[in-house]
């Protein structure tokens, strides 16, 4: 008798620790619960940065006490569910312990946003380097978006780019480097003070490059002037290669998943219910289990990239291809 208690117990913290999971994961419109939460955690995030940002003002001193209940009060609330998630970490990652689960989402992202906008409120006095902790809390703003289709693609997006970006990138460095060392030798004569060494002409370079130009540093001389009329014009053309790289990426992105839709041949679309036994798994599982490998997931109407984070959950939409079909 004593046992089938203590069993019992455990089962209905089982089940209290998985609704928990279920309401702290992006909600459904059936899920009142999870969608409220959901509803509940923007609004808390909002009105943490607004108090920050109205901190800012003299004008308000005199709502300090009110800007510091609410700072207390997010910050509860942030801890809170950071140690919930903590604790339902298991079902997040459920191939692995449950260490290894928490520190999973420990260091995770999402694991270190919500830590690194929680940690800025015990560190708002003091030091300098301890009061710069309050521009941390605008992390907040990454959860806002974290789990939804446009960041997924923005991120997919640089993962599939990410050799041509960083080969851009070293471009931009060599000629910064050059261009430093250009100015250097057309200049150190006329202004000593100024370009005192190869590097220092590093922040002339950089702001030039980027069409910034402060004025703080400009040369004076002939060679130098037309070197930065030079720089310059390539400064436009090498800053240009990212956002061109980035943006045929997009293109590339969208289109294919617009030929994925039209393809009507060989596309299976399977719902998520309790009786599929697909409830829960991760990508990999699908893909490992029922040789699935989800071309998008449609969850209450919306699109949602394929991550290795995702689960799924019921009432979901599975479009993959079948090349048997």
């Amino acid at each position: 008798m004593w046992i089938s208690r203590e069993i019992s117990q455990r089962l209905l913290l089982l089940n209290k620790k998985k609704r928990v999971f279920d309401i702290l994961q992006i909600g459904q419109s059936r899920d009142i619960a999870s969608k409220v939460f959901d509803y509940v955690l923007v609004l808390v995030i909002v009105v943490n940065i607004l108090v920050m940002l109205f901190e800012t003002f003299d004008s308000l001193k005199e709502f300090r006490f009110v800007f510091e209940t609410l700072e207390i009060v997010c910050i509860l609330f942030f801890a809170m569910e950071y140690i919930l998630r903590i604790w339902t970490s298991d079902y997040l990652y459920p191939d692995v312990s449950r260490g290894r689960a928490a520190a999973n989402f420990i260091f995770s992202f999402d694991g270190i946003v919500e830590l690194f906008t929680i940690l800025p409120f015990f560190f708002l006095s003091g030091f300098v380097v301890f009061r710069m902790l309050r521009v941390v809390r605008i992390f907040h703003l990454f959860r806002l978006n974290a789990n939804y289709d446009s960041f997924n693609v923005i991120t997919t997006v640089l993962k599939e780019k990410k050799n041509q970006i960083l080969s851009s990138l070293f471009i931009l460095f060599v000629l910064v480097l050059g261009a430093s060392i250009c100015m250097y030798s057309a200049e150190h004569e006329v202004q000593p003070e100024v370009f005192d060494n190869a590097f220092s002409g590093i922040w002339w370079s950089v702001s030039t490059i980027l069409t910034i130009g402060y004025g703080d540093m400009y040369p004076v001389t002939v060679a130098g002037r037309i070197m930065a009329v030079i720089i310059s014009v390539l400064g436009v053309g090498v800053v240009a290669i990212p956002t061109g790289i980035i943006s045929a990426g997009f293109v590339e992105y969208y289109s294919r998943m617009q030929r994925e839709e039209q393809r009507g041949r060989g596309t299976i679309a399977l719902n998520a219910t309790p009786e599929s036994g697909l409830i829960g798994l991760g990508i990999e599982q699908l893909a490992n289990d029922f040789g699935i490998l989800p071309l998008v997931i449609i969850r209450d109407g919306a699109v949602v990239i394929p991550t290795d984070d995702i689960r799924i959950t019921n009432g979901d939409t599975l479009v993959y291809y079948d090349d048997t079909i």
